[in-house]
This record gives structure tokens, sequence and C-alpha cells, in this order.
């Protein structure tokens, strides 16, 4: 056993450490407002394991001097940081995270409840305590502060001396030691300890031993994916030690590192980066190939550095040697070569680098493709830009010269000057497809995407294709076909729009198989000039998903989760098939390291879920859902479960037969039925909403979201604001049921979305 204190203290001395393979730090606000709690009310929190361990057993995060045994924390890494973080006022030295988890938290002595300063309600309000400043100052400053209310003195400060005295808590701590417990026992360990969390990867555990030999392997990693995030290309550590690992020895297993020297780690690192940093400047100023969301390919990329290393002078032989290189690389990245097991696919492919070079790997590709390489129609038929072929479009874009509808220009950023920012434009507007009954997976469709200036984008706006493509090809003949329109005017009405797609799919896939080939053959002409980077935005604003999605990362993110990945391809690691196109995705699970990983997908009927269950996969369909499952989630962390919170008022009392009450409940379940009758949209959600809370709750709940509800949005999509929540909530008939700010919420939703609230 041994005291918080003790402990805190022994993180001073730099004699309890983390080992490099620990990651950081994950907990939010809630999870530490919780540990607190139950601290505070003698609550069980667990106890703690550590690896008592000789300084040259273990890398260690966190600097320490001298010798002698160290203890490593293996389990409760995030209850002691928090607990650190809090009663010295800053992290440990260990620390790797964001430390404004355990930053501010106050203490109210009335109720004996802990949250985080919000200057509202707490500047003026002596009841709330600086939690940190208890533990630094001593009860001292509190004392004087509290002498003023004699009636509440004495049990103010009672409560206050309690929280001090959680210094001298004892935690139970469990020790491994041994001379037979090296890194691999270790880890194995740490995984069945830490069984709630994602375990360590083989990455993760290779890197582990390398740290162990040379100290600063991660940090100089993660300067150089610094560098590369710089450029516009995000990598993991896992990746970058997949390319050392091919440079280093050939073999695609991260065991192989296992007899690699610290040196020869060093001169692999150097030899990746420059490898890696050769191919992004071929793909970008060769294919176009220019900003993260359309790098192709990822795990294609550590057998080009494998090739390159075993290449004369590490690099490209001549042009034509480089377009085989690229015309590979396409191809893997478009047919997922290395979508299902892929230490299997690199292990193959780096024997055949060895054996045969580019040609052996092209016959290679051939040979698991069938012996077809070439792209159709149909390959063109996915949507969002999650998409394999939206990163094939982007570049046919830039290396064929496809021009602006506007200005007429090619799309090249020597040719724009100041318009170098490109925007995804849908060529059938997006209001338009949804007002003519088509679905978000059609609206969506790679076929139905092209790039423009931000100029033109807006000049065009909502404009029909059979309107302003006559416009555009009249002022600048041609520019049509630089986009691959079909030059059809019947195809460009919205009723043949499906036909639209498909013809240009065809274009598409002529262009494609045109450049690839040549590409492939040494064929396609040398440019004069690299293309230069350009940035590409999506202008979404006006659409209600992209802006409901937007709202429900940065309320995730606020809550303490990570970042997803956006428009993130999931494939089955077995087949390499595609399972699905999430809007979002948390491979780490929405708090890193915590739980299964998450994916919201919000076209259920062409995603394979049953598959995605089964590889253990939480798999949300509705935004309301997710946003749901989180706040519980950090509700339970923080012992909130019965609480009620400020966000969500009770229903107050209605007078009996209050009129305008009545008539509300009444609209608000002819929305439900009227949207069921005249949209097809049956909202079965909202209507649980109704019977657990009555109308005036559930209309209170919708616009305190912070993002729009999914019925919002399905009803947008069909073209009928009329029949949200929000639209009853602007009537004036209404207004005395609900605050300004509420009316202005409604009345802000349906005018950002193209709903007049003059009509209500």
């Amino acid at each position: 056993m041994a005291t918080l204190s003790v402990l805190l203290h022994q993180i001073d001395d730099g004699t309890v450490l983390l080992p490099e393979f620990q990651r950081g730090y994950v907990w939010n606000r809630d999870q530490v407002r919780g540990l607190m709690r139950s601290l505070y009310r003698g609550y069980p929190v667990g106890g703690l394991l550590l690896w008592a361990t000789e300084p040259e057993m273990a890398a260690v995060r966190g600097s320490t001097t001298g010798g002698g045994v160290r203890l490593l924390l293996l389990d409760g890494q995030q209850r002691i940081t928090s607990l650190y973080g809090i009663m010295r006022g800053r992290p440990p030295a260990f620390f790797d995270g964001d430390p404004s988890a355990f930053t501010g938290l106050r203490f109210n002595v009335e109720d004996e409840t802990f949250e985080f300063y919000g200057p509202a309600k707490m500047r003026d309000d002596p009841r709330w305590v600086d939690v940190t400043r208890l533990f630094v100052e001593g009860l001292e400053p509190f004392i004087g502060a509290f002498a003023q209310h004699p009636d509440t003195f004495a049990t103010y400060i009672a409560r206050l001396n309690t929280l001090k005295n959680l210094e001298n808590r004892e935690f139970h701590e469990e020790k491994i030691t041994g001379p037979d417990k090296n890194v691999d026992v270790v880890v194995d360990i740490f995984n069945r300890v830490n069984s709630g969390g994602t375990a360590l990867s083989k990455g993760d555990l290779a890197l582990a031993k390398i740290c162990a030999q040379w100290a600063p392997a991660r940090q100089v990693m993660r300067d150089h994916l610094n560098q590369w995030q710089a450029q516009g290309f995000d990598f993991s550590l896992d990746w970058l030690l997949r390319n050392i690992t091919a440079v280093a020895t050939g073999r695609a297993v991260f065991t192989a590192l296992d007899t690699v020297t610290d040196t020869e780690f060093e001169t692999a690192l150097t030899k990746s980066v420059g490898y890696v940093n050769t191919l992004l400047g071929a793909v970008s100023g060769r294919l176009g190939l220019d900003h993260d969301q359309v790098l192709m390919g990822r795990y294609a990329i550590p057998v080009v550095s494998r090739l390159l290393h075993l290449t004369p002078g590490g690099t490209f032989l001549d042009s034509a040697h480089r377009d085989r290189v690229l015309f590979w690389y396409v191809h893997a990245a478009l047919w997922g070569r290395f979508a299902g097991s892929t230490e299997t696919i690199l292990a193959q492919d780096y024997d055949t680098v060895e054996r045969s070079g580019i040609d052996g790997l092209i016959a290679s590709l051939e040979r698991w493709r069938g012996g077809n390489l070439e792209v159709r129609p149909h390959d063109f038929e996915g949507s969002t830009r999650g998409s394999r072929f939206y990163p094939l479009l982007y570049m046919l874009t830039r290396v064929h010269g496809a021009r602006d509808f506007g200005s007429g220009l090619e799309l090249h950023a020597e040719m724009l000057g100041k318009l170098t920012s490109l925007q995804v434009h849908h060529v059938f507007p997006k209001a338009l497809l949804y007002k003519a009954g088509y679905d978000r997976v059609h609206v969506n469709a790679v076929a139905n995407f092209c790039f423009l200036t931000q100029n033109t984008n807006l000049a065009i706006g909502k404009r029909e294709p059979e309107d302003y493509f006559a416009e555009a090809e009249d002022k600048h003949p041609g520019v049509l076909a630089s986009q691959w329109i079909p030059m059809d005017p019947d195809l460009w009405r919205v009723d043949r729009y499906l036909d639209f797609l498909e013809a240009r799919r065809e274009l598409l896939a002529r262009a494609a198989q045109s450049f690839l080939s040549g590409l492939g053959k040494g064929s396609v002409p040398i440019v004069a000039e690299e293309l230069r980077p350009v940035a590409v935005v999506a202008d979404e604003q006006d659409d209600v998903r992209t802006a409901q999605i937007k709202a429900m990362v940065e309320e995730l993110v606020r809550l303490g989760c990570a970042e997803p990945a956006l428009d993130a391809e999931i494939a089955d690691p077995a087949t390499g098939r595609a399972l699905a196109m999430a809007e979002a995705y948390w491979p780490g699970g929405l708090q890193s390291g915590q739980g299964k990983p998450v994916v919201l997908e919000l076209d259920p009927e062409v995603a394979d879920l049953p598959r995605l269950e089964e590889l253990g996969y939480e798999v949300f369909t509705s935004v309301d859902a997710l946003l749901g499952y989180a706040a519980r989630r950090n509700e339970t962390a923080a012992g909130d479960e019965q609480k009620q919170t400020p966000q969500e008022p009770a229903e107050p009392p209605t007078p009996a037969g209050d009129p305008v009450h009545v008539e509300f409940d009444a609209a608000m379940r002819s929305v439900y039925d009227r949207a069921r009758s005249e949209a097809n949209y049956h909202a079965s959600y909202f209507l649980s909403m109704l019977a657990e809370h009555g109308s005036l709750t559930t209309a209170r709940k919708l616009l305190r979201s912070p993002a729009v509800s999914d019925g919002f949005a399905a009803l947008w999509e069909r073209g009928r604001l009329d029949l949200t929540v929000e639209a009853l909530v602007v009537q004036p008939r209404f207004a005395e049921l609900f605050t300004p700010e509420e009316v202005e919420v409604a009345r802000h939703r349906l005018g950002q979305f193209g709903w007049s609230t003059a009509v209500a």
C-alpha cells in the first residue's frame, strides 16, 4: 500500500514513471470529475499495477537520472496523472495529452459537487473552491474567506479538510518483479489487464524495444511525422515503422526489428524518410495528388521504400522507371491491394521486389487481379470523398488540364494565380437532386463531382446544369469536355440524372485507362514543370448532413473524444472488401485507446453492418444516437446518471387546459403524422421522445442540441423543412412557450438551410 502523497513525491523524484509503450493521457473532464467524486465519497477506485525494473530493462517516458530500480505504471496511469495534475497544478514529466482535462476543477462546499470552472456561474460565488489551490496552499486561505459565514463555517472547513486529506488515501499496489519479466512478458500482462482499452499493437511493442536501445526514437519519428503534416499529409507512427522495417530488414513483421541495433535503426529511419519524400514528390508533382484526402494506398508506400532502397542511388532510375512505379502504386491503391491482410501482402511484395523489381510487382499485381488492371465505368460508382476513385478523379483533373467553367483556365496553380483554392463542386446541385427525390448515395456520387475555383462555384450556385453548361461552353469552347461532361444536352436535365452519371462514368473510365496505360508504358509526355500543390476545400455549407456532422464532431471533441477520420473507407481485414464508407470513424475508440472502434454510417443500406459488428466495431447509423451515447457515457463516468443537467430542464407543469400548450402538443404530433404520410419519413426516435418527455421538453432538447437532429436532416433532404420542430417554434402563436434565444436558434437553422421563416 502507498499513500497518494508518497506516489506523487515518487513521480517528482523520477522513481515512478511510464514505460515507453504506454499510450498518452486520454481522460476527459467528466472522468476526472468522476474520479474526484468517488475519492471524496470514499468509494473504491482500483489499485495500481507497477513494473519494478532496472534502467536497462525498459525505455521510459519522463526523463530521469541515476540508477536503481524504477517503478513503471502499467495500470493506473490515467488516475494517477489526473490526481497529480490536480494536486500539483501541473502535469507530470511523463505527460503526453491535453492538460485541460484536469485544469480548473472546482469543489462546491455547499452541495459537495465537482465541476470545472465556469465564470458566469462561479466568478462571484466563494462556495466554488479551486481544488488545485486547496492542495497547493492548504486550508489557510479558505479559513479567512469563510470566517465571514459563521453559520456554515465549521461545515465548509470540515468538507475542505476531507478533500485535502485525500492526499493520505492509500492505493493498493501490485508489483511485477524479476529478471524474467522482460518487455515482451510485461506487454502481454499489460494487454490482459487493460482489457477495457485498445491492446498494444505489434508496432507499439517493437517501438518500445527500440526505445530501450535508442531513447529518442519515438520523438525523432514524431518530428518527421510533424513535418509531413505541415505539408498536408497525415501518417502514423505505426506506418512510419512499417517503412523503417522494410528498409532495415526487408520483412513485413515488426519482430524482425529484434535483431536491428540502435545505429542500424537510426540509419534505416533516415533512409526511409528520404524514400518517402522521393515518392511523395513524384505523387504530388507528377500525379497532382498533393494533399491527404487524395493520397492513395498508404501501405503501398513501404513497398516503394523497399524498392528504392534496393535501387542504385536510392531513387528512380529515370522518368520511365518512376512512371512505372507510379502505375503500380495507383493500381495497388485502386484495387485495395493492402486493405486486407497487410503483413501477408507486404511480405509477398517485398520478396517480389527483391527478385524482379518494379516489373515483378506489376506482373504480380496483374496476376492478383486475374490479369485485369483495366479501369471500367462501374468502378466510378462510389460515393463521397472517401471512395477509392475520388482521388483518381482529382488526379485526372490535375494531369489532364481540366478547365474552370467560369474562367476557362486550366486548374493549375501557376495558371490560377490568386485563385489557387479549388472547391469540390456538385455538377448537379444537391438541393436540386434532393428536391427531385434522389437519395444521398446518388447525390454524392463521385461522377457528380468536379473541381472548380471558388468564384465559379459561387457563381453557379444552385443553377441547373442545362442552364450553366450551355453558358460555359458558349464562352469557353471545349471546357465541358475537359471535365468529362457528356455533350448530349438531354443528359443535362434533372430527370436524366442517372443517365448522366452513367455517361460520365464511361468518359472518366476511358480517360483514366488511357493515362494509366501510358504511365505503365512510359509513354505519358513529361511536363516541363511539376504540378504545384493547390488547396482543395469542400464547400458544403448549405448541406445539412455536412453541418450536422461538423457540429457533432465539435461536440464530441468538447466532451473529450478524439478527432475522427471523415469519409473513411472501412475494409474487411480478411478480404479487403469495402464494408462501409463511414461519415466518421474512430479506429481507437471515441477516446483513443479506450473501447472498440466506432463507426458512424448514415447510409446503412449500402454497408455490411453485420460484418462490421462481427469484427468488433460499434456502429451507429444516427448522429442523435451517437451524441446520446457519448453524453450518457460521460454522465456515467462523472457519476451524474441521476443528476438532471442544466441543458435539459424538466418541463414545467402545464395549467389544465392551457390552450397554447394543448395546441402545440397537437401540432408536434401532427408533424410526425404528416412527415410519415407526406414525406415518407418515419420519425420513430422523435415519437419516443414525445412519449418520454412531452412536447415542450422534446422541442427544447432538440433546440439545445449542438447539431441539428437526424429528423431535421432527413426532412431537409426531402425538401420539407416545414415539417420540422423548428418550423413550429418560429410560429408567432407559440412564441410564449419559448425563450427568445430558443426561437432564434430555430430561425437561424431554418434560414441557414434555405427555408424562409416569413412563411411560418
